[in-house]
């Protein structure tokens, strides 16, 4: 589990579970529970409010006019992107990337930093525990010049197992890419000691975060990692933005992936030039309100508290992984000693799906299938799974709600 720093003060969950409004309605006439936060994470009003604040007050577009709303819609917009980089541990806002989410930002590098120097031998290196989002991209870059994707084991615990990673980096690797933190397994990954592995021969590294920043402390330039990606419906923000954090270098000698407005310098018909990043990755009107709600989003989980949301996810972890061993018939998938508040597992006997809707009759929202990890569960030999995951605002009641629903279930269905 994630060892949390020290605390300096606790979560007082009523409170915050105060802040998220849907929490608040029922579904089959019982209160929801609500344990799907890494697929999406529920929202606070705090990003409600700032989205709403655009919408009413300052609704124009970023980086055009000059007229006042104008300006105050740009200085909203760019006011976000220094706070994901102070929240990531970059100094310069420059270097963050606005864009759809983790899958655009991975697609965003596979094809304009690495396509261009890739030749046929070349390898890219990830690891079996990867969402499709960090494998797929990297495919189809690989098909297109002769490079190859090559996954790094994990053990039956759902840890990487160092020795063979470091093995497998070599003359013709030309990137690691790894999760942050596995979206099925909760491990987290040592990703300081990967980017010093893979630096040691010159490689560089992609760390995809769409699990990192609810669940993790983020330090970019302390791990010296050349890539970091941001999801904002699993930081607690909008669905339909994200971000790319990259060194400065790596983004000013990458091409542009998309035209259009806002990215260039001067068009004309005989050539055009670009602007510098990140505008360069900026194509068209941006997500404008939807960047402001991630900024609020970030806020937000600054005010709870690394410290003191790290310990409440453990302790709810502990306790969830308790008591859900005290149901017959269940494999918990994914025991890493660092992990993030999730919770996979078969049920002998049941389809996942079958288990999942049992749950929802009583108003408990799990996810089942395979959770867009379909190599990782050959690795399990599984099909699908059930995934419970927490967030900032579940609680014990939450989780014993889970549990007894759960023991129903599995009589029906054994």
């Amino acid at each position: 589990m994630n060892a949390p720093e020290p605390t300096t003060r606790t979560l007082d969950v009523t409170d915050v579970r105060a802040e998220f409004p849907q929490l608040a309605r029922t579904v089959h006439g019982r209160r929801l529970v609500y344990l799907d936060s890494a697929a999406t994470a529920q929202r606070p009003r705090a990003v409600l409010d700032a989205m709403h604040a655009y919408h009413t007050h300052f609704n124009a577009n970023v980086h055009r006019g000059v007229y006042t709303i104008a300006q105050e819609a740009t200085v909203a917009y760019e006011g976000a992107r220094s706070r994901i980089a102070r929240f990531c541990g970059v100094e310069d806002s420059r270097r963050v990337v606005f864009g759809r989410g983790c899958t655009e930002a991975i697609n965003l590098v596979a094809h304009s930093f690495l396509e261009p120097t890739l030749k046929p031998g070349d390898e890219i290196l990830v690891t079996e525990m990867e969402h499709h989002s960090n494998i797929v991209p990297w495919q189809l870059v690989a098909q297109r010049t002769g490079a190859r994707v090559v996954a790094a084991p994990i053990d039956d615990r759902g840890e990487l197992i160092l020795e063979e990673l470091e093995r497998l980096i070599h003359d013709r690797t030309r990137l690691v890419a790894i999760n942050h933190v596995s979206n099925s397994l909760g491990t987290i990954n040592p990703v300081a000691t990967l980017v010093e592995l893979a630096h040691a021969q010159g490689v560089p590294v992609l760390i995809d975060g769409a699990q990192g920043g609810a669940h993790a402390k983020i330090d970019v330039d302390a791990w010296d990692a050349d890539f970091y990606t941001v999801s904002g419906h699993k930081l607690y923000g909008p669905t339909g933005i994200g971000a790319l954090v990259a060194k400065a270098e790596h983004l000013a000698g990458m091409r542009p992936w998309m035209g259009g407005g806002d990215m260039i310098r001067r068009v004309s018909f005989e050539g055009t030039t670009f602007a510098d990043p990140p505008q360069r990755f900026e194509a068209g009107t941006p997500p404008i309100a939807s960047a402001i709600g991630l900024g609020a989003a970030v806020d937000f989980v600054e005010t709870l508290g690394h410290d003191a949301l790290f310990a409440h996810e453990n302790e709810i972890l502990e306790y969830g992984t308790q008591r859900l061993l005290e149901v017959d018939g269940v494999r918990l998938l994914g025991e890493a000693r660092e992990k993030s508040p999730v919770l996979s597992f078969v049920l002998e006997g049941a389809h996942a799906q079958d288990v999942a809707t049992l749950l929802d009759e009583d108003a408990v929202a799990v996810r089942a299938g395979h959770h867009c990890t379909q190599p990782l569960w050959d690795r399990f030999g599984v099909a699908a799974a059930v995934r419970a995951s927490f967030g900032c605002y579940s609680d014990r009641d939450d989780v014993d709600r889970f549990i007894e629903t759960l023991q129903k279930a599995a009589k029906i269905l054994r």
